[in-house]
């Protein structure tokens, strides 16, 4: 169900075009940073003002404005020239180009270093506000914010609630937060 509405019932492309998705290890092509954020939505010309503003939302704005060349700057092949933390963020501005209703994080931050996570996690909260969110993670501290976490043990719900309300409990996600602090 989406909006009360059964999901098979959907015109699937549609559909797909109301989802941005941001992976564990994002794909950034052999162009330059501002064709890598437009990527995000080639169903259209997506301005540069669009791109900016997208930019600015995943926190890699003025990062990109200090560079040489700015939004021209080559990514290099699968954005070698660019650190973990800054290709998360561009992905994080290219799946926010389409403004989709859904924003689907994939272990978005468990491929970076502590300092890196936390600038992506500041983008990532910045994304997430007015549109619905599914994070996918193991760090406690991507969803410990989270309205609703859903703990999966061998692909079923085994506990489900706020932080402090699954911390209370002292289950599974207690366990699992025990594990992390030591």
């Amino acid at each position: 169900m989406a909006d009360s509405k059964d999901i098979r019932s959907l015109d699937l492309e549609w559909y797909r075009s109301q989802i941005g998705i941001v992976s564990q290890e994002p794909i950034l092509f052999d162009i330059s940073i501002k064709d890598n954020i437009a990527y995000g939505d080639h169903s259209r010309v997506v301005s540069t003002d669009e791109i900016i503003e997208a930019a600015k939302s995943a926190n890699i704005h003025d990062f990109i404005q200090q560079l040489p060349d700015g939004y021209d700057t080559n990514c290099g092949n699968k954005g070698t020239q660019l650190s973990g933390g800054q290709k998360q963020r561009i992905a994080i501005a290219r799946a926010l180009i389409r403004n989709p209703k859904i924003l689907l994080l994939d272990e978005a931050t468990s491929a970076l270093d502590t300092e890196s996570e936390k600038v992506v996690q500041e983008a990532l909260d910045r994304a997430q506000q007015n549109r619905t969110s599914i994070t996918i993670a193991h760090r406690l501290s991507t969803i410990q914010n989270a309205d609703l976490i859903c703990v999966l043990r061998h692909g079923v719900i085994v506990e489900s609630g706020r932080h402090d309300e699954l911390l209370a409990k002292q289950g599974y996600y207690f366990r699992l937060a025990q594990k992390k602090l030591k």
